[in-house]
């Protein structure tokens, strides 16, 4: 059974909710780092935790929300061998698979339907990386 990650700000905790009925549903493990609730607070401190499970194979794959997605795909990206993509509609989840291997992916839950990040998990999680030439370009990211 794959172990799914998943954190969130105050913006993403309904669409949360709905990620993990929908991962439970299809057999996912999950670990919930995000806040359950709607109070405001601060992205990093449930984004590392994702990135952390990540990058120390405690879960194979993250997804992690806030209203835009930038300081989650920001802070996510901040960990040594995460690639953690920002991605707004199917067509740029997929290629975040096939081409960059990205293990995480941010949804920016202010700007995109619940039927659309629904729909990009499902992407993300079933979308292979093609490897290849493109293997070469992902190793030279980390620094």
């Amino acid at each position: 059974t794959m172990t799914i990650a998943i954190g969130n700000d105050h913006a993403g905790t309904d669409y949360k909710f709905e990620i993990i009925k929908y991962l439970e549903k299809e057999g996912y493990k999950v670990l919930n780092f995000g806040t359950d609730t709607n109070a405001s607070m601060d992205y990093p401190d449930t984004i590392h935790l994702v990135a952390k499970a990540v990058e120390e194979q405690k879960a194979s794959l993250g997804i992690i929300l806030c209203g835009s997605g930038n300081g989650a795909a920001m802070t996510a990206n901040h960990h040594k061998g995460i690639r953690a993509a920002l991605c707004w509609n199917n067509e740029l989840v997929s290629l975040a698979r096939q081409h960059n291997d990205a293990n995480i992916l941010s949804i920016p839950a202010r700007f995109v339907s619940l039927t659309d990040a629904l729909q990009f998990v499902e992407t993300f999680l079933k979308t292979p990386f093609e490897g290849g030439r493109h293997l070469t370009r992902v190793q030279k990211i980390p620094v």
